[in-house]
C-alpha cells in the first residue's frame, strides 16, 4: 500500500497536467482512445510472456505509441482529423486485445492489472513509476511554453518557430507513457480518469494556467490518497475508488467553482 501511495502520487502529479493540455488541446477523448489501444500490446505481452512487468509496460508502450502515431499519419496523408483516426483505431485495438485475451485463456491475472490492483506495485514497477513521472515533469517543463503556445496561438507559433510538431509529438508520448505505467496500480482502462477527472475539475477553479497545472496535480494525489484508503479498508479494487473519487471532486466543481461553476452562474444570472 505504500509503494501504490507513493507510485500513485507521483503518477497524478505527472499524468493531470497531461490532462490539462488535452484539454486545452481539445483532445480529451484522446487518452481514452489511447488507453483502450495499449490492450491487445499488453495482452499480447502477457500471452507471450505471462505476468512479466517489463513486458507488459513494452507491449503496452509499442501498442499505445503505434496507435498515435498511424492517427497521426492516416491524418497527415488523407486530411482526416487526428481525433477521428484516433476514434476509428481505438475499437480495432480494443477488440483484438479482447480477442488477444481470449486466446490466452488465463484473463483474470491480466483483470487485475487493466482494471488495477495496489498490490501489482512491487518495487520495480514503483522505481518505474517515480522515474516516468521524473522524467514527464521534466520534459514538461522543457516544452512548456512551446506547448502552451501550440495549445493557444498554434498559428503565432507556426509563424515564429517550427517547434509546434516536435513539442505535440513528446507531448503525445508523454500521454502514452503515463497511461502505460498506470496500469499496475490503477488500471489501463482506469487511469485515464486520473489524468482526465482532475484536470477537468482544475478547469472549474481558475483560469490560469500556471495555476491550473498544480492545482490538477494536487486534486489526482488527493484523490489517489483516499482512493486507496477506501480500496483498502472496503477491500475494493484501487482503479476504480481512485477514478470515482475524482468523479465526485468533478461533480463538486462543477457546482461550486467560481469559474463557469453551477452556482456562479446561477448568482450571475440573478443578479442581471
Amino acid at each position: 500500500m505504500r509503494r501504490a501511495l507513493l507510485g500513485g502520487v507521483a503518477l497524478a502529479c505527472s499524468a493531470a497536467p497531461l490532462g490539462v493540455f488535452l484539454i486545452l488541446r481539445r483532445m480529451s477523448l484522446i487518452g481514452d482512445a489511447i488507453a483502450h489501444g495499449i490492450l491487445p500490446g499488453a495482452a499480447l505481452a502477457f500471452w507471450l510472456f505471462g505476468l512479466s512487468r517489463p513486458a507488459l509496460t513494452l507491449g503496452g508502450l509499442s501498442a499505445g505509441l503505434g496507435m498515435a502515431g498511424a492517427a497521426a499519419w492516416v491524418s497527415r496523408r488523407t486530411g482526416l482529423r487526428e481525433d477521428a483516426s484516433l476514434a476509428a483505431l481505438y475499437p480495432i485495438s480494443l477488440a483484438s486485445g479482447v480477442l488477444l485475451l481470449g486466446l490466452a485463456g488465463r484473463k483474470l491475472d491480466l483483470l487485475h492489472l487493466l482494471f488495477g490492483s495496489a498490490l501489482a506495485v512491487d518495487a520495480d514497477t514503483l522505481s518505474g513509476m517515480l522515474a516516468t513521472a521524473a522524467f514527464s515533469l521534466l520534459v514538461l517543463a522543457l516544452i512548456y511554453r512551446a506547448l502552451a503556445l501550440d495549445s493557444l496561438d498554434p498559428l503565432f507559433l507556426r509563424s515564429v518557430s517550427r517547434i509546434g510538431p516536435l513539442a505535440h509529438a513528446g507531448f503525445l508520448t508523454l500521454v502514452v507513457l503515463n497511461l502505460v505505467i498506470g496500469f499496475q496500480a490503477i488500471g489501463a482502462l482506469m487511469v485515464v480518469g486520473l489524468m482526465m477527472l482532475p484536470a477537468a475539475a482544475a478547469r472549474f477553479w481558475s483560469r490560469r494556467l500556471p495555476v491550473l497545472l498544480p492545482l490538477a496535480a494536487l486534486l489526482g494525489a488527493l484523490c489517489v490518497w483516499l482512493g486507496l484508503l477506501l480500496s483498502f479498508y472496503a477491500s475494493l479494487p484501487s482503479g476504480p475508488c481512485i477514478v470515482l473519487l475524482a468523479g465526485a471532486f468533478y461533480l463538486i466543481s462543477v457546482v461550486a467553482g467560481p469559474v463557469y461553476g453551477l452556482l456562479r452562474s446561477r448568482a450571475s444570472i440573478q443578479t442581471v
